[in-house]
């Protein structure tokens, strides 16, 4: 059930970072970003803040996962060169 409840937040991340950032590619790209950003995301925060990802339904799980999400979305699109 965790590994798909990460899925589902990878794409929600995935897809608000798309629709902010831009870029990105299909969807299994979008779910596979969203998810390398939440992971980047809540390390990132553990690490500057001390601030991990909690449960699925916190508010600030969602928060880091979609930040993390726009980072990821802005590297890719770097590298591949999208806009």
């Amino acid at each position: 059930m965790m590994f798909i409840s990460w899925l589902v937040l990878g794409l929600i991340a995935g897809m608000i970072a798309k629709a902010v950032v831009g870029g990105g590619g299909g969807w299994l790209v979008t779910v596979l970003l969203g998810v390398l950003g939440a992971v980047v995301g809540g390390w990132i925060s553990s690490l500057l803040f001390g601030i991990s990802l909690r449960g699925f339904w916190n508010p600030i799980t969602w928060i880091i996962a979609i930040l993390g999400g726009f980072l990821v979305t802005f590297v890719y699109n770097k590298v591949t060169k999208k806009s």
